[in-house]
């Protein structure tokens, strides 16, 4: 069996807190989860979010690879005039 700590319960606001000793190495700030067992209570660390990969740094590193055409929306009768000049253009050359 491990190490036995010993805390104390005190009144914050209309809530009661629990006062965990530094020797238990907890972080501050950091989320416990308490769970009600039928010998009293377990209470363990909550498990650390999972972490976002920002890919916004990756934007022109692949430059053969090609986007989908996406086919939610139309485009604009403006844009499909400017791509057919283009065509027209590169096809005179």
């Amino acid at each position: 069996m491990g190490k036995e700590y010993r805390a104390k319960v005190f009144k914050s606001g209309n809530s009661l807190a629990l006062r965990l000793p530094k020797d238990l190495g907890l972080k501050e700030g950091a989320t416990m989860v308490l769970r009600e067992e039928q010998v009293g209570f377990h209470v363990e660390p909550d498990q650390a979010p999972k972490k976002k990969i920002d890919v916004s740094a990756f934007w022109g590193k692949a430059p053969g690879l090609k986007l989908a055409p996406r086919e939610d929306f139309e485009e604009r009768p403006s844009t499909i005039a400017a791509r057919e000049a283009a065509k027209t253009l590169a096809r005179k050359k």
